[in-house]
């Protein structure tokens, strides 16, 4: 129980620390234009990231997949930008369309693929020191569901506060979100240039 403890809070650490500013920027630009009513649509769609990202840790955990931490570490700013700049896009039909939906699930399942290989190094020696990678792996995943339910309620929670103070608050919260995403990934991406 304490090693599943201990990779619960390792799960949890890993979304609330300034060092996971590149997945908190992620979220943002996830869920910028989604509203209370929307939870249900994403939950699954956080689900989808977090399945990607659990993936490619058993995959790095087995050393099935690897690779160069640089390339990785600029991929993972381009996820960000991919994400805002497709939500700025097509956030009128986000409810509307169900290719829309389905895309936002199998991108946000592709993009936490990108997303675990930036954690995968860490995890490979902490996974692979241990005899069973079963409760590690649900460990770490369970804090990391948690502390992006978190940060989504909170998001959910200053989006609705805003509506209430500002006609279409939200919508221009969502644009405030995806913008910052941009700027903030472009910025990092353009500073990991691996080449």
């Amino acid at each position: 129980m304490s090693d599943f403890l201990f990779y619960l809070s390792l799960g949890w650490e890993h979304i609330m620390s300034w060092d996971a500013l590149d997945h908190l920027l992620f979220i943002a630009a996830l869920v910028a234009f989604f509203k209370f009513r929307d939870l249900k649509q994403l939950l699954i769609l956080i689900t989808a990231f977090t399945i990607g990202h659990s993936l490619t840790l058993v995959l790095s955990a087995f050393n099935i997949v690897q690779l160069e931490i640089s390339w990785v570490e600029f991929l993972i700013p381009l996820t960000i930008t991919c994400t805002a700049v497709y939500n700025l896009v097509t956030h009128y039909k986000m409810n509307d369309s169900r290719a829309t939906i389905t895309y936002q699930y199998l991108m946000a399942l592709v993009f936490g693929l990108v997303h675990g290989l930036g954690f995968a190094n860490t995890a490979r020696m902490m996974i692979s020191s241990e005899e069973d990678i079963l409760v590690p792996l649900l460990g770490f995943n369970i804090g990391l569901e948690a502390g992006q339910l978190v940060v989504i309620m909170i998001l959910l929670m200053l989006s609705w506060l805003i509506s209430r103070v500002v006609s279409g608050g939200n919508r221009y919260l969502g644009y405030l979100f995806c913008t910052v995403a941009i700027v903030a990934s472009l910025y990092m991406a353009i500073t990991r240039i691996p080449f």
